[in-house]
């Protein structure tokens, strides 16, 4: 994998903690040259600093200025990974307009809005890496802006690859990650969830970032791959 990878220029959205610093890392480790973009530019540039070959911008994929001032000052990227997300997870009955315009702008919106103005800038052999995400798969209460926005991904990815080829464009559609962030829930609570959840898993246990930074490495330089959701969440659709 490095020798593919080595010396290009991978942009993290999202990359200063969980799913997407582990992707950041890994690509890092691969010998690419590490951007990390955010919202948060000091939890970018501490993330940066801890990586070799790495540094930060500021962007916000909820805030189209940023995303053409981003394109702008990077002049070129290889790769552009995206996991920014935004919940809004209550009943439908409580469901509020804003927070659900916020949830599409960060998986749906913003993703567009960042292939308008990073594809001149993208290499032809290069990709975007979307986040979709089981929920669209497995309807559940209160999941339902959850779902439809990682649905709408799927469907967003072979859009865009048809229209920006030969820029090559995919998704990952994660299940549970044990990746950090269930860790506010107490170790005993998380504990108990990841045991529930390993048992409705074709595969008997949660996912690990590694499952997530080793498929987001394979799909940054598989060049024959475009238009795809992979699915990494151990049958989950099917327990």
């Amino acid at each position: 994998m490095a020798g593919k990878l080595s010396k290009q220029k991978v942009l993290v959205i999202g990359g200063s903690k969980f799913l997407g610093l582990a992707i950041a890392r890994r690509a890092s480790e691969a010998g690419t040259e590490v951007v990390i973009g955010a919202r948060n530019t000091e939890l970018a540039a501490q993330a940066a600093a801890n990586l070799p070959n790495a540094s930060s911008i500021h962007l916000d994929i909820t805030d189209e200025s940023t995303i053409a001032a981003a394109a702008a000052k990077l002049g070129h990227v290889d790769h552009v990974v995206i996991t920014a997300s935004a919940h809004h997870n209550v009943a439908v009955k409580d469901l509020e307009h804003d927070k659900i315009v916020t949830a599409f702008e960060a998986k749906v919106i913003g993703p567009m809005l960042l292939a308008k103005h990073f594809a001149p800038i993208l290499s032809p052999k290069g990709s975007i890496l979307l986040f979709s995400g089981v929920a669209a798969w497995t309807p559940a209460p209160p999941y339902t802006v959850m779902g439809v926005t990682n649905g709408a991904v799927a469907f967003l990815v072979p859009q865009l690859a048809k229209e920006l080829a030969p820029i090559r464009v995919n998704a990952i559609s994660p299940g549970i990650i044990d990746s950090g962030t269930y860790d506010a829930l107490g170790e005993q609570v998380k504990k108990e969830m990841f045991e529930s959840v390993a048992k409705s898993s074709l595969v008997g246990r949660v996912g690990t970032s590694d499952d997530i930074a080793d498929t987001a490495l394979w799909l940054l330089g598989a060049g024959n791959v475009t238009g795809e959701t992979i699915h990494v969440e151990g049958g989950a659709r099917f327990a």
